[in-house]
């Protein structure tokens, strides 16, 4: 049995937000720093394929 899954719903005020995709922000790594007002964060994928952001 497949299960198809249909897109998300985005209304005009979504698709107007920045989309970035996290491969590319950890240029296909695990790993990235992300800089907000000189305090640097570490987002990280895990092997399960989830997104975790730590101070």
């Amino acid at each position: 049995m497949s299960l198809q899954q249909s897109p998300p719903q985005t209304t005009a005020h979504q698709s107007a937000l920045p989309t970035y995709d996290a491969r590319d922000l950890t240029q296909s790594g695990e790993l990235a720093h992300i800089v907000l007002e000189e305090q640097i964060y570490t987002l990280r994928i895990t092997r399960a394929g989830k997104l975790i952001l730590t101070k």
